[in-house]
């Protein structure tokens, strides 16, 4: 483990700060239903959410991003999404309780997503979350794994790149960590694909448990 502290830290969003799939699952059992077909359960559906919406319609009807109708049933999915964005998405526990004590010291931190903002600022709002950055996938013309988003978070909150960690539950997270030269800090706990092994993803650390991280960042309290 790196012994120097972080000065700030940021987050991915979806499967990493913040447990979305609940609302997610949700949207896209809307879309099964809107075209006659049964419910999936909700754990083949969480472990494509940090794919994105594509994903989700690929999982529900077995359109893939080029066959006709895919773009017609993304929409439905995120205008389904969008009515119920916040209704039992929640901050996975214990880093709930870390995030405020830190937030309360007034450390810098920030989120990373490539979720648009149109669903991002409801969820945030809905959760009271105000981070001191928030880089979306509609803020800069390139997003994840593309460190530029992890830069520009880094900057706004008056950080060097090599002074942060980024947390994600995804490879592509992992990637933009180490393009931008950050501390590259995988977890287990979100939305990862059964053939994905995130203990192979090039990070620097590695942690299976929410509860976990937030032993690894306590330790760094000051």
């Amino acid at each position: 483990m790196p012994m120097q502290a972080p000065q700030a830290i940021l987050f991915d969003l979806d499967g990493t700060l913040v447990d979305t799939a609940p609302d997610l699952a949700h949207a896209t059992n809307a879309l099964r239903i809107h075209h006659d077909l049964e419910p999936l359960p909700f754990e083949v559906i969480r472990r494509q959410v940090s794919n994105g919406g594509s994903a989700l319609v690929t999982l529900a009807l077995g359109l893939e991003a080029t066959a006709d109708g895919h773009t017609q049933a993304r929409q439905f999915l995120l205008d389904a999404y969008e009515q119920a964005v916040a209704v039992h998405s929640q901050v996975f526990s214990p880093l709930d309780v870390w995030l405020k004590e830190w937030h309360g010291n007034q450390r810098p931190w920030g989120i990373v997503t490539n979720k648009p903002r149109r669903y991002t600022l409801p969820l945030l709002d809905a959760l009271a979350l105000q981070p001191g950055a928030l880089l979306c996938a509609d803020d800069l013309s390139v997003k994840k794994p593309a460190p530029e988003p992890l830069w520009e978070a880094a900057r706004r909150l008056g950080v060097e790149p090599g002074q942060c960690w980024y947390i994600g539950d995804h490879a592509r997270d992992i990637e933009a960590a180490v393009a931008a030269g950050m501390t590259a800090v995988a977890v287990g706990y979100g939305y990862i694909s059964a053939e994905d092994d995130y203990q192979q993803w090039p990070a620097d650390l590695w942690f299976g448990e929410c509860h976990a991280l937030v032993d690894a960042l306590n330790g760094f309290r000051r």
